[in-house]
């Protein structure tokens, strides 16, 4: 079955762009559906080719792309799939993002910069996107740039349940990687039953991309597993920094969990042998063979964003997903 079918003649699709199809897999599993058919090429000058291999007129067109690397492609691709559905009458364009593209360029640091995400949000809208979903954006205040509803989804409560099979939290500590990062930990502490805080203090250039310094911890981890939260890893020097402190501050073990792990070199290598226990993230992003190693542990998202489009196609409540704690 290719889409769900309500009895007010409703009718659900799900399709998936070429970056990181085992998840909108699971997800068309999870919903009980198969995905829309499409033909997807690109031309001998990189230019992309997209056609839904079936009618989408009337239907509540939910196009999914996971904005892994080479990114500007799979953006390019995304905006072609939803102009495709526009002008094939579909009713209503979601356009799923997992991961958010060019989420960190949400303010300007200095004079003559741009604000990149706020023109994905525009490009997504012109194109004729009605909605966006993703999960845990970088900076919640995203949600304002763009003109019309935004599913903000929580992968907390999927590491949450995880983690929690792998601590004890009356012997462990949950640390933030620097202090703009405070509030999730503090919905962590809480989700795992009051357990204490820290954070890690660090300085940035701003000029240098994937750059900063961990200093010290502040907090008490002395004999602690730290449990160390953030929402993205992408060259690891960060969240590695975060544990060298960790550890030196007396911390007993460290696990590190994350949303979004975009491993780009050298993060393997930095979190393989930075003394960490584990490192849990979710496949809102393709993890391949080359980004696998052994304290990696990769969790299923297609469950939550399973059920927030069910919940968009049947205009139920999405915050419901997350006890209201958006």
């Amino acid at each position: 079955m290719t889409g769900i079918h309500t009895s007010g003649e409703k009718h659900l699709v799900l399709a998936s762009g070429r970056a990181h199809p085992e998840l909108a897999k699971a997800v068309a599993k999870e919903l009980g559906i198969d995905l829309l058919p499409i033909t997807a090429y690109d031309f001998a000058n990189t230019e992309i080719y997209v056609r839904f291999d079936e009618s989408v007129r009337g239907t509540d067109v939910f196009i999914m792309q996971a904005m892994a690397c080479p990114i500007n492609k799979w953006i390019m691709e995304t905006l072609i799939m939803v102009d495709a559905a526009k002008r094939a009458s579909a009713k209503r364009i979601t356009v799923v993002m997992p991961s958010f593209p060019y989420a960190r360029q949400d303010k300007k640091h200095k004079g003559r910069e741009p604000i990149s995400a706020r023109l994905m949000a525009d490009l997504f809208k012109a194109a004729g996107a009605e909605r966006i979903m993703s999960v845990d954006l970088h900076a919640s205040q995203t949600q304002g740039f763009f003109d019309g509803p935004v599913d903000h989804l929580w992968a907390m409560p999927t590491l949450v349940e995880y983690v929690r099979t792998r601590v004890d939290p009356a012997n462990s500590v949950i640390v933030s990687p620097d202090a703009g990062r405070i509030k999730v930990a503090e919905q962590w502490g809480k989700r795992l039953g009051g357990v204490p805080l820290a954070f890690v203090h660090k300085t940035r250039d701003i000029t240098r991309p994937n750059q900063a310094v961990a200093n010290r911890v502040v907090g008490d981890v002395t004999g602690r597993t730290a449990i160390i939260v953030d929402d993205m890893i992408d060259t690891a020097g960060t969240i590695t920094g975060a544990v060298n402190v960790a550890l030196e501050a007396g911390a007993k073990d460290v696990i590190v969990a994350a949303t979004h792990g975009v491993l780009s070199d050298p993060a393997v290598q930095r979190l393989s042998e930075s003394g960490l226990r584990e490192l849990v993230v979710t496949d809102t992003l393709p993890i391949g063979p080359e980004k696998r190693f052994e304290q990696l542990t990769v969790l299923s998202i297609a469950p939550v964003i399973a059920h927030a489009i069910e919940e968009v196609f049947n205009d139920g409540s999405v915050t419901s997903l997350f006890d209201g704690a958006y």
